[in-house]
């Protein structure tokens, strides 16, 4: 079990390395960071090449080598925010319990409990099952080259195990909605806004048109809502625009939901008959139900966290997602928020809670011996 100055020392090291996810070489810099230390004579690295752009792929196997099913442990290693926060909005610093630095709730401390857990369980040869855990490059933006990977490891495997950050007292999710962007691109017709106004059509309108049709498909209590995070267009203040796009995000809390509410999207048209709406996108994280694989899975690790001193509860279906929500939809069982507990994550506020380091390397341990 790591002693508090190593855990400090190396997630230190570990939110210095800044990874966002666009920027291939500084994850992959993060991959070889956690890499490093590792005994290469009980764990073996695998590591898949990025493509479209983005980091490695890393892949830690461990345990017998058995026809057992494996525990599936998934972390990601990129972060949302830019290189240089370190050094200005979220500068590392411990502050009594807290540990400041970007990527620290989400999800550095996490990968660094589950790594932990892992190597401690490898060296004293007590896991019955194979252990495979997939460090991320792209998480953040969606999975867009590791969803197949996820999927492919997860059909062979017995339990999947997400060290997203903890709620509040360590508590756990067994439920997340599902997750989908859609881009609208909107062409109208540019024009001089002094001299040849009424030639114009202007593709804001049409978009302050679209933003509150998108909106009002808000539904609370069918747990959906539609928010346009993003919108861009116009050249110029005395140019009508021509174009205009923006980006819906969508949450829902069925695959029903989302069929429904991607057909409305999709079936949007312009207000204005001279206007162009050019829709794409769709759901890109199924939703993650609590199933009765889960409820027993989680009912389970409740035992072995009592067994432990531990108080474990839950906490009911969430609006963010992960890469749980691919493992979920496939009917695996699947425990997901297992990471260290803290708050701020995605803003220049997070930070990771030294205390709750131990505890999760425990239970983790203990998980990885029992399942």
């Amino acid at each position: 079990m790591p002693n508090e100055i190593q855990t400090v020392e190396t997630l230190t090291r570990w939110a210095l390395c800044e990874s966002p996810s666009h920027d291939a070489a500084a994850v992959n810099a993060m991959q070889d960071l956690i890499i490093q230390d590792l005994p290469v004579s009980v764990v073996r690295v695998e590591r898949i090449p990025g493509r479209e752009g983005l980091g490695d792929t890393v892949l830690l196997h461990a345990g017998p080598t058995t026809a057992r099913e494996r525990l599936l442990v998934i972390g990601h290693v990129d972060t949302v925010h830019p290189i240089g926060t370190a050094d200005g909005g979220l500068p590392v610093r411990r502050d009594g319990d807290r540990l400041y630095g970007p990527g620290l709730y989400d999800m550095k401390g996490g990968v660094y409990a589950a790594v932990r857990a892992m190597v401690d369980v490898a060296l004293r040869g007590e896991s019955p099952r194979p252990i495979t855990m997939l460090l991320s490059p792209d998480e953040e933006i969606g999975s867009p080259t590791t969803r197949d990977l996820i999927e492919a490891i997860a059909r062979t495997s017995a339990y999947a195990l997400v060290v997203e950050p903890a709620r509040a007292g360590g508590a756990f999710v067994t439920a997340r909605k599902g997750v989908g962007w859609f881009n609208l691109d909107i062409e109208g017709r540019p024009s001089h806004a002094g001299t040849h106004h009424a030639d114009g059509r202007s593709a804001i309108r049409e978009a302050a048109h679209q933003i509150l049709r998108l909106e009002g498909m808000t539904d609370y209590a069918a747990g959906t809502t539609v928010s346009v995070g993003q919108i861009s267009g116009g050249t110029s203040a005395n140019v009508v625009p021509g174009h205009c796009c923006l980006v819906a995000d969508i949450r829902v809390t069925t695959p029903q939901e989302g069929e429904r509410l991607t057909a409305a999207i999709e079936g949007l048209r312009a207000q204005d008959p001279d206007a162009v709406l050019n829709i794409s996108g769709g759901l890109n994280r199924p939703p993650y139900a609590r199933s009765e694989g889960t409820a027993a899975l989680y009912r389970h690790v409740q035992q072995i966290a009592e067994r432990l001193g531990q108080t474990l509860s839950e906490v009911p279906m969430v609006g963010g997602g992960s890469d749980g929500n691919f493992t979920a939809a496939l009917g695996l069982p699947t425990l997901d928020g297992l990471g260290v507990e803290g708050s701020g994550a995605h803003t220049l506020e997070e930070y990771c809670l030294v205390s709750s380091v131990a505890p999760r390397v425990a239970l983790l341990r203990a998980m990885f011996e029992t399942l």
